[in-house]
């Protein structure tokens, strides 16, 4: 088990109801992650949808969700960001 900050940010924050969390999970890679996320159901299944466009950061890098995880990872969840 990893124990990994979550962050969430904008749109996503605002439905899930939180910033921040800290959690323990078997997850192995950012896809595991987010699927033991929206397997948790009610704002983190809507949040996180596989058809919704989240991005992720893994330690305040942009990454794949094939990205391994490891313990004391920061892991951030965010919609796209269009500018103007």
């Amino acid at each position: 088990m990893n124990t990994i900050q979550l962050r969430y940010f904008a749109s996503i924050r605002e439905a899930i109801g939180t910033g921040a969390e800290r959690i323990s999970t078997g997850a192995t890679t950012l896809a595991a992650l987010r699927d033991e996320l929206i397997a948790r159901g009610g704002a983190h299944a809507e949040a996180l949808a596989r058809g919704r466009a989240v991005r992720v950061s893994l330690n305040q890098t942009m990454a794949d969700e094939s990205a391994a995880l490891s313990d004391g990872a920061e892991v951030a969840f965010f919609p796209p960001v269009t500018g103007g």
